[in-house]
């Protein structure tokens, strides 16, 4: 392995140096050890309908607007379908094992995603929503125009800092922009559910590091160290903007944004 990527089976990195097993049909990759529980029969998918196992947003999007990933919409719809009565939604995690496993089925399945209904903890069903964006090659804000939303959020004054924010949003890739406007508008639902006690501050304490992220995909100690805080108040500036702003993106599709 050049690359640490996770196995297929256990969901664990396999780390740079190790021997690992890759099926040449398939492409699944496994630790040696996790040969055994392996599936016996490989079925190979054609490319355009499976997902590759990390990549930026764009990789996961449909090719019609609004280019919201399939797995985003079925996980929100869930979560909105029976979670926002319970207290701390994303902030309370969900069992390790079983976030795993279903982000691994989810990405096996491409398009085609089980139904989530089966999961019992909706704890779960958020912590593959956050560990599916946290592991995305690039943040949601992208590495180019993450300095412009740090900027953007240090303005000390509100309107100013809304009209800067507005505009570095519309600079986004598509696909980035609308799922950001998506995921804006779920979790201003979550914020106003009384059950859920997860404000827009708690919010984007969770979702600071996940969507905004770093400038670059190996940020020293120090950049770690000052970019936390930032990260927190570009979320709750984006919270703040209206729901209009970012239905602008999603809206006038919403139809398409059924999950199979």
């Amino acid at each position: 392995v050049i690359r640490p990527e996770p196995c297929g089976v256990c969901g664990s990195r396999i780390r740079f140096g190790k021997s690992a097993i890759k099926c040449c049909q398939c492409q699944l990759l496994l630790h040696t050890k996790c040969r055994e529980q392996c599936p016996s029969l490989c079925v190979p998918r054609p490319h355009h309908h499976a997902w590759p196992r990390e990549g930026v947003l764009a990789d996961f999007a449909p090719s019609t607007p609004p280019l919201v990933p399939t797995l985003v919409v079925q996980c929100v719809t869930e979560v909105e379908t029976r979670g926002l009565t319970e207290t701390g939604l994303y902030r309370v995690p969900g069992a390790e094992q079983l976030v795993r496993e279903w982000k691994r089925k989810l990405l096996r399945a491409g398009g085609a995603l089980p139904a989530l209904s089966g999961v019992t903890d909706i704890h779960v069903v958020c912590g593959v929503l956050k560990d599916f964006l946290r592991g995305l090659k690039e943040p949601l804000v992208t590495f180019r125009l993450h300095p412009a939303f740090l900027r953007a959020a240090d303005i000390p004054d509100d309107a100013a800092s809304d009209t800067a924010l507005r505009h570095v949003v519309s600079k986004l890739p598509p696909a980035n922009r609308d799922t950001l406007a998506f995921l804006m508008l779920h979790l201003l639902r979550v914020s106003q559910s009384p059950d859920c006690k997860m404000d827009v501050l708690n919010l984007s304490r969770v979702f600071g590091p996940t969507l905004v992220g770093h400038s670059s995909a190996n940020p020293t100690p120090l950049a770690i160290m000052e970019d936390t805080p930032r990260q927190c108040k570009v979320v709750a500036r984006l919270l703040s903007l209206p729901p209009s702003f970012w239905r602008g993106f999603v809206g006038t599709e919403q139809e398409n944004l059924v999950p199979v």
